[in-house]
This record gives structure tokens, sequence and C-alpha cells, in this order.
């Protein structure tokens, strides 16, 4: 038995964890099976991955006791509780299966579960694999070429390749360490900060392994999605430094910031750490991508310093046809981001993909008729962050909400963000470049918080993790607190990295390199013939 929306065994559960491995340190060869019961009521996706993370604490109980993991079968939860039936819904049921020589009085109530282990054991779906794979491919387009072609634009045609250089080079390099050690400090082991080590070089995984995260799944199919987001997590962070910073630099920042903080935010958020025991809700990255590097680019900006010329020079952007386009890419990719988010072919992504429809839309809709309000004129710009800011701020809600709460934060988001980039930027003094900050910082914030009140079932939501016992001023509490975490914790790294960065090779370029375009002074090539 669990507490409602809590994945700690409680003393009954320990006990009958502790009976159950005493039986198969007696009985040679005997294997358990964990199924976590979802709840009818409320959404599907929620329930399913809280039952998931349910029988995960079993198994990781288990292993405690000694049993060896190979004994232990996790199961696709199905929905078995009855709808409202809390004492069962909070359930994980351990199926015993005993040898065949070793099935005496024992294990006679376990006689009949081989043949309910087949039945029931964790199956590959091809739907699933499918549409994951599909999202892989989705979110990679979201960052090369999308967010490349998008700060591309945004800068002037002297330093375009530097940062697109900049952009595939972070993706090349994140996707590396992300299967090298970053997989499994995120997404194994049970420390409240970081996972552990135990899967590092995805080390005890081949191909005909399921996800332990998602039963229905290879795993590598799921390491290949997770790595998509890290890489764009740490790739966002370029437009608040870009057109001044070394290479070299970046690359240093980079591999410490996420080891350090996207890494750590991964596992405390979606592998099973502290602000998921929390009740923290995050369908796809309002606190773990976008506040996470939105304030890594804030500190940033302050620290690598202004522009030569900034706010007495025009520094608009070279292309906003590629800008657009970018954008573009970025808004179709992100229905991988955020629809693959809901692990399988199933309601939850349906959700998801129409929240990421409407949401943009209205936020592109609401930032363009504020612009026109304060400058008389509507922008390519204007449209395309707008639609930006939107994807932004649903991100942590597409699978939570309804659509018409999803319209509604659109509409919010997308004002907000126009005030993130134009008053909160004068407030600040700061020269963040593309306005990372501004759009995916401010975005962020605004979304996870009001996650929490569009979540609610009154407002047209799926009632978050619990729909039974939802309550929207506790949910907002937990996601403000969320909020304050993600920032404290990614704001005090990316100091510490752009301190070392600084250290080992100087952050930023020289006055001549910077005045000339990072272009030819960095890497002696340029975008456009002369």
């Amino acid at each position: 038995m669990f507490e409602t929306g809590k994945t700690e065994l409680s003393a009954e559960a320990n006990t009958a964890v502790q009976a159950v491995a005493e039986h198969l340190k007696a009985v040679e060869g005997a294997a358990v099976q964990l199924s976590g019961f979802t709840d009818t009521s409320g959404d599907p996706a929620a329930n399913a991955e809280l039952a998931k993370n349910r029988a995960i604490a079993v198994r990781d109980a288990l292993v405690a006791a000694g049993v060896a993991e190979a004994r232990i079968v996790l199961q696709k939860p199905d929905a078995v509780a009855q709808a409202g039936n809390p004492d069962e819904a909070r359930a994980v049921r351990m199926s015993l299966a005993a040898a065949p020589a070793a099935a005496e009085a024992p294990a006679a109530e376990a006689a009949a579960a081989p043949a309910e282990a087949a039945a029931d054991a964790p199956k590959l779906d091809s739907g699933d694999t499918a549409w994951m794979l599909t999202s892989t491919m989705l979110v990679i387009l979201m960052v090369i070429p999308g967010l490349a072609l998008f700060y591309g634009g945004l800068g002037r045609s002297k330093n375009m390749l530097s940062v697109l250089l900049q952009v595939f080079m972070i993706f090349s390099a994140i996707t590396l360490l992300w299967v090298i050690y970053g997989y499994s400090l995120a997404f194994s082991g049970e420390g409240k900060f970081f996972g552990d080590f135990s899967k590092v070089f995805l080390k005890g995984i081949a191909p005909d392994t399921l996800s332990h995260m998602l039963a229905t799944i290879p795993e590598y199919v799921f390491v290949s999605f997770q790595s998509t987001f890290a890489a764009i997590t740490v790739a966002l962070i370029v437009g608040a430094f870009a057109e001044r910073m070394r290479f070299s630099a970046v690359m240093i920042f980079s591999v410490l910031w996420f080891t350090f903080s996207y890494v750590p935010m991964a596992h405390m958020v979606w592998g099973g750490g502290i602000l998921a025991a929390d009740g923290a809700l995050d369908f796809a990255g309002g606190t773990v991508v976008h506040i996470n590097a939105g304030m890594a680019a804030l500190v940033g900006a302050y620290m690598v310093g202004k522009r030569i010329g900034f706010g007495r020079e025009a520094m608009a952007p070279h292309s906003l046809t590629l800008t657009m386009v970018g954008a573009s890419l970025l808004w179709v990719g992100w229905f991988g981001f955020n629809a693959g988010s809901a692990g399988a072919a199933n309601g939850g992504a349906g959700l998801a993909f129409v929240n990421t429809i409407v949401a943009t839309g209205a936020a592109a809709i609401s930032w363009v008729a504020g612009e026109s309000l304060l400058k008389g004129k509507a922008s390519m710009l204007g449209a395309v962050s707008g639609a930006v800011g939107g994807l932004v701020v649903i991100t942590p809600a597409a699978g939570f909400v309804g659509p018409m709460g999803a319209i509604v934060m659109g509409l919010i988001g997308g004002v907000a963000c126009l005030w993130g980039v134009n008053g909160l930027k004068r407030m600040l003094k700061v020269d963040d470049a593309f306005d990372v900050f501004g759009v995916h910082g401010v975005g962020g914030i605004v979304g996870a918080v009001l996650t929490g009140v569009f979540a609610s079932q009154a407002l047209g939501g799926t009632g978050g993790l619990t729909p039974d016992t939802f309550n929207m001023g506790k949910q907002v509490w937990i996601q403000i607190v969320s909020v304050v975490v993600t920032m404290v914790w990614s704001g005090i790294v990316a100091y510490i990295a752009f301190k070392i960065a600084d250290v080992a090779v100087g952050l930023r370029v020289s006055e001549e390199a910077e005045r000339e375009g990072l272009d030819i002074s960095s890497h002696g090539e340029t975008a456009y013939a002369r």
C-alpha cells in the first residue's frame, strides 16, 4: 500500500516485501512479478506512470533485501482497479512463480502463476515503439536544423556559422555523454538528486531489453529519446552569449553544465528524485528544459558581458527568413517533444498533441496583438517569438490540461514572454542576445505555475498524477517550489561552470575578433560570399 500520489513504501508494504524476499531465498528458481494498479478515473497516462514508479519502488526494495534483479519481472500496469477505489489503486501486486522442482507446499499458491506471468509480462508494442522513434526524430529536427536556423537568422551575418557550429557540436557532444553516463545518472538508482552508475555505457541493455520507465518500448529507444532532450536543453543556452564567446569555452561550459545541472534536474523530476516525490508536474520539460536553460542563459549573459556596441549600434537579425523557417521546424518538432513525452501512442499523446497546436497559436496571436498595441505594427519576429513562447509555456502542462486551458495558457504566455524580452530585459540590463531567458525562462516559469492551476479537473484538466485528491492550491505551491529549486540549482551550477571555462581558456574572444566576426576569426570561413 502507498499513500495517495506517493511512491514510498509503507511499513506494511516493507513487511510484505521482506516476506517475499525470504520466500525467494528459500525456493531456488522462484521469481516474482510486480504490477502497479492503475485507477480507471483520471488521466490514464499519468496513472500508469505512477503505477509503474510504485512497482519500481517495490523492485528496488526487493533488491535491497537481497533478491537478484534477474528474478524480478515488472509487468505493464493495466487498469485493473475499480474507479474510485483508493485502496486498490494504491497497491502493487506481487505474483510469485515457483520453479517446478521447488513447487512444494509454500509455493502452492503460486502454482498457476507461470501462465499468468507469460500473459502479463511486459511486451514490446510496435505502435508505441514506432511513435517513440518518430518522436525522437522530430526532436532531433528541432535542434538540427530547427534551433540552429532560428538562432542563426537572429544573429548578424558575420556570426552565422559560429552559431550553427555551436548548436551542431553541442548536439554531437551531449548525445555522446548521455549514453556514456548521463542516462545512468538520470534514470537509475534511488538518489534524491542523482541516480547511480549502474548503466554507464548503457551496461546491461540489449536490443530486446524493454525500458524500465516505459515498459512497451525498447530501452535503447527511450535512451535515444531522452538524449535529444538533453542536447536541445544545452543548445538553447547558446542564444544568450552568441557572437562573443570562445568556441572552446562554449564546449567546456556545456559539458560541465550538462553533467551537474541537466542530469540531476532530469533525475529530480523524471527519474524518481526529490521533486518527483514531492508531486511536481512537468510533462515534457518546463523545469528540466526551459527554466533550467533559461536561468543558465541569464547567468551566462551577465558573466560573458555585453556585445561591443550593444545599445549603441544596430544589431538587427540578418535573416528573419531563416528565423521563420527555424521556428516552423521547432513547432513541427515540438509535437515529438510534447506528445512523445506520453511515452506511448495513446490518448495522453493525443491530448498533448492538440494542446501543442492551440497553445502555440494562441501565444502567437497574443504576442502580435500586444506588440501592435505597443509599437503600432505587427512583426514576423514577434509572431515566431510568440509561437516559441507558447510552445515553452505548454511544455510542462501538455498532458495535464485540457485544450481550453491550453488556449488560456498560450494567451497568457505570449504576453508574459513579450514582457520578458522587453520590459524585464531592460530592467535586468543584460545582453541576452537571442532572448533565451525572456522566452524560455519566463515562459517556463509561467507554464510550470499555471500547470498547477489548469490541471484541475474543474478547469478541464486531468487532475495530474492524483486526480482523486488533486488540490489546486497545494499543487500550485508544489510547482512554485520546483521552479525555485530549478532556478537556484541551475544558476549556481552555471556560475561555477562559466568560471571554470573562464579560468581554463577565457570566456570572450578579443575585441578585434568580435568586430571581425566569429565566422572568420574563430573558424576561418563565411556563411555568405563577400
